[in-house]
């Protein structure tokens, strides 16, 4: 889909909303890293950051399967496909490289473009069914409650999701739970597209279309963001600004 006259607006604001949310939360998280919160946060366990992390990614997949939905309404082929795909698998490659760096005991083996890169494939397999998306979601969100043992618990293994314990890591979106939410939002999109396309790709307010411009370009910014953050914070260190 290209030309603004191709896009949904509606649902680029909504992706714009996850983003900047997403930019506010990584910013204090860089805040709290570099010790300027006194005492500290603990953004792996504290509600107030852990129900905000629950709510970003969930808006981020949901808003990733209504994509799914609107190009497979466009007639994405599976060429177009493999291209975009391509750009998210080579980010995840760099979050995982740039978070060694960093955080070397706890680096970012299936963070959340990990996750995206695997659930678009099955997301596109699952599409045909119809209604029974939202079946197939439900399971999805449901399984790991009902099966897990200590195999799914290893480096080579935890992107499933069926695990006993929770590895060490600064981001973890394994497939299981969260291809249910991406489901949803593509069985969302696909019943929204059906009976109600306006709601997409309805006009939008003078104030809301900066995030709708932000949310197309949600990869690049999600990319960009945090060198910058981290950067500043450290130079301006360096510099004895703070």
């Amino acid at each position: 889909m290209s030309g603004s006259a191709n896009r949904f607006d509606r649902l680029d604001a909504l992706r714009g909303l996850a983003i900047v949310w997403m930019a506010v939360f990584h910013f204090c998280f860089d805040l709290n890293h570099f010790g300027f919160f006194e005492p500290r946060f603990n953004f792996h366990r504290d509600p107030l950051w852990t129900q905000q992390r629950l709510a970003i990614v969930s808006l981020f997949l949901f808003c990733a399967g209504m994509g799914q939905a609107v190009a497979l309404q466009a007639g994405q082929g599976w060429r177009r496909f493999w291209g975009r795909w391509s750009q998210v698998a080579g980010c995840a490659l760099l979050v995982s490289l740039g978070s060694m760096q960093m955080f070397p005991r706890s680096w970012i083996s299936f963070g959340v473009l990990h996750g995206i890169a695997v659930m678009l494939i099955l997301a596109r397999f699952v599409a045909p069914l119809g209604r029974g998306i939202w079946l197939v979601g439900g399971l999805a969100l449901l399984l790991p409650q009902w099966l897990h043992h200590p195999f799914f618990d290893t480096p080579f293994t935890h992107w499933m999701g069926l695990v006993t314990r929770k590895p060490i890591t600064e981001d973890w979106v394994p497939v299981l739970p969260w291809l249910g939410v991406m489901l949803w939002g593509l069985a969302a999109g696909q019943w929204l597209l059906e009976h109600r396309p306006r709601w997409l790709a309805g006009a939008l307010p003078a104030a809301l279309r900066p995030l709708a411009l932000l949310g197309r370009w949600s990869l690049t910014f999600y990319m960009l963001h945090q060198p910058v953050f981290i950067g500043a914070m450290t130079g301006g260190r360096a510099l004895g600004w703070w």
